[in-house]
């Protein structure tokens, strides 16, 4: 059986850093890196994908207006 990722339709873009990040960084530092180095709003609704320096591991980085609490 094949799995793929199948963001939401209404996803405007995906990102995907092409230089490895310390796992260690939070949503924080992620989303600096993100207004830094890219030069784009982290809160504009687009998710961001950062891999480690092996390559192995992928984290996401998506910022979403909504309440847990509804």
């Amino acid at each position: 059986m094949e799995y793929r990722l199948r963001p939401h339709p209404q996803m405007p873009r995906i990102y995907l850093y092409q230089d490895p990040v310390d796992f260690r960084k939070s949503f924080r530092g992620l989303a600096a890196i993100v207004e830094q180095e890219l030069g784009h709003n982290p809160f504009e609704g687009a998710l961001y994908a950062f891999t480690n320096r092996r390559r192995d591991k992928i984290k996401l980085l998506y910022w979403g207006n909504y309440s847990p609490l509804r």
